[in-house]
């Protein structure tokens, strides 16, 4: 029996696993708030109280989590949260417990998901061999490595997110004057996220906003992406095409830095729920537009990743390799 976790700044998925080959079977999931807890142990109490007699057979567990890996320990970057892989492994008496940045997590099932799992936005020719990369919007932005290395894919963490954003046009370059005056600096976060499509939002309304959304309510993100996608407002109909771009633009900075022939994917919350908004153009001219190495971006398959719970599935792929 594998534990397996997936922890997120707004959200957490827990699941037990069957480790068979290839792909753990999900025996349990739950989804929990994350600021709900003040701890992980705490959550993980929550959710083995319904699971008590599995509990007791569970061997090893491996958690995705927001933010930098240091040996054993994590300091969450959106959550108030320090997370002690063997704090984990003394209190529920489980010999094996890993710890993994979420992306790098998530990268473990890339291989193992079925095409039906995922949205092919760009079909590629990809290199047999070739690295992939993934990059994931959300809370924050995340990205990731897989290496192709003797056969099989080795994923590696990055705080990618958290580099700088890179102004491509001048509406871009408005947008990075606000950020920078708002923030100090502008990482690619600011822009490629959740909050980011809110501080978008502010730079593309000139007045007020047509779907009177609260930029303050924790659901506005969704709220600017519904008004876009229904036309419901001008401004919010900008805002969601910078973000498109935006993130296009960055997959394809990620998909030059790891030269990644063998495909790039789209993870995270938000990329299944603007689908029609990623498959108008905008993303993949985006992504594309690097010269002059445009011909190159147009080979690698780029493929939005549909399973909501892939985070989930590639730790417990790496808790039973492991």
């Amino acid at each position: 029996m594998l534990l397996a976790g997936d922890i997120g700044g707004t959200k957490t998925l827990l699941g037990l696993f069957d480790p068979v080959p290839a792909r753990p079977r999900p025996l349990a999931v739950r989804v929990f708030p994350t600021l709900d807890f003040d701890d992980l142990t705490t959550m993980i109490a929550a959710f083995l109280e319904d699971d008590a007699p599995q509990a007791a057979s569970i061997e090893s567990a491996c958690f995705g989590v927001a933010g930098p890996v240091m040996g054993d320990v994590a300091e969450l970057t959106n959550v108030p949260w320090l997370v002690d892989a063997r704090r984990v492994a003394t209190q529920f008496k489980l010999q094996h417990v890993s710890l993994l940045n979420d992306l790098q997590a998530m990268a473990y099932s890339v291989p193992v998901l079925r095409a039906a799992e995922m949205h092919v936005l760009q079909q590629g020719r990809a290199v047999a061999g070739g690295n992939r990369a993934l990059i994931a919007a959300g809370t924050g932005l995340g990205e990731a490595l897989l290496h192709h290395v003797d056969g099989r894919f080795i994923p590696s963490p990055s705080e990618g997110g958290h580099a700088d954003f890179a102004a491509r046009t001048e509406r871009d370059i408005v947008l990075l004057r606000d950020l920078i005056g708002r923030y100090g600096r502008a990482d690619v976060e600011r822009v490629v996220s959740g909050p980011g499509l809110t501080n978008v939002h502010r730079v593309t309304h000139r007045g007020p906003c047509a779907a009177s959304i609260n930029l303050e309510d924790p659901d506005a993100p969704m709220a600017i992406s519904a008004a876009a996608l229904d036309r419901r407002c001008d401004g919010c109909v900008e805002a969601l095409e910078l973000f498109v771009e935006a993130y296009g633009a960055e997959a394809g900075n990620l998909a030059l830095r790891t030269v990644a022939t063998g495909g790039v994917f789209i993870g995270g919350g938000i990329a299944p729920k603007i689908l029609p908004a990623l498959t108008d153009g905008r993303f993949i001219r985006a992504f594309r537009e690097k010269a002059p190495l445009e011909t190159l971006l147009e080979a690698m398959p780029v493929k939005v990743i549909l399973n909501t719970e892939a985070g989930l599935l590639g730790a417990a792929v790496y808790a039973a390799a492991g």
